[in-house]
């Protein structure tokens, strides 16, 4: 008599296709562990911050240099006027959005190395994706803090809908600290926050900031947002973060004061649920 050997594991996906929402979701559908529930994400603006130089950058990396033994951070930095110049000659050429998006990304990654390099002498430095990926928690266990690219490495794939990257820092940034299961998210721009109208476009003296607004009101606004428009969408599908918060980094303690849990910028609730 022949003895099967052959192990079966069960499994309630076992012969079923993983394309069947009625199917998975009874084993996907509850919530996922948080993986750093300590960690805080902040995202620093290219072009409102790292692009206008030492009178910008040093005082915020001043601020984020004491709030070290508050915190553990990762860090993560946009790109700025010359990703916009890069697209200009990219699109000019023919290339595809998938060439433009790793171009752009490593304008991102620069502003991210100058950052960690002034914040050397506190132990942090500068990451690549997959570290941030897979090691992210033994260096955060080295050092209080961790910089790297906000641009989420989508770099050859090719969305149909535009012809710049869709997914930039501030969608990365987001989709970054939700799937970690990160206590928040504070976005560093050079605006107050969100406003009804553009504060430096036609009427802009009659702007009103919003102070406390969801992705879906924002998804409505027909209006210029201080950050890619793309975040809206990764929002909705937020499993972790139920709020972002958009600060003016050129205000000295505004970035205290938000991770210290203070309302000082826009408050941006997201499509998660509390748990």
């Amino acid at each position: 008599m022949t003895i099967s050997t052959t192990k079966h594991v069960a499994s309630p996906l076992a012969r079923q296709t993983l394309l069947d929402g009625d199917l998975t979701r009874p084993v996907a559908g509850v919530r996922p562990i948080r993986i750093l529930p300590w960690l805080q994400v902040v995202k620093i603006g290219g072009r409102s911050i790292m692009d206008r130089g030492a009178e910008a950058i040093l005082p915020v990396v001043e601020e984020i240099r004491k709030l070290l033994p508050e915190h553990r951070l990762l860090i993560l930095t946009g790109a700025g006027i010359r990703a916009r110049h890069l697209y200009g000659v990219g699109l000019d050429l023919g290339l595809p959005v998938g060439s433009l998006a790793p171009l752009a990304a490593s304008e991102a990654g620069q502003n991210g190395h100058i950052l960690a390099s002034l914040l050397a002498p506190e132990g942090v430095s500068y990451v690549e994706h997959a570290t941030i990926a897979h090691q992210l928690a033994i260096h955060l266990s080295a050092a209080r803090a961790v910089v790297g690219s906000g641009f989420p490495p989508y770099h050859h794939h090719e969305f149909p809908d535009s012809r710049i990257p869709l997914h930039r820092a501030d969608a990365g940034a987001f989709l970054i600290a939700d799937a970690l299961g990160a206590a928040g998210l504070t976005i560093v721009e050079d605006v107050d926050g969100v406003y009804n109208v553009d504060p430096n476009g036609d009427g802009g003296d009659k702007a009103q900031l919003l102070r406390d607004t969801s992705a879906a009101d924002l998804a409505q606004h027909k209006g210029t947002l201080p950050f890619d428009r793309t975040l809206l969408e990764v929002m909705a599908n937020a499993r972790h973060l139920e709020k972002v918060q958009v600060i003016n980094g050129l205000k000295r303690g505004n970035l205290t004061a938000a991770l210290r849990g203070e309302h000082v910028g826009t408050l941006i609730r997201t499509g998660a649920r509390a748990a």
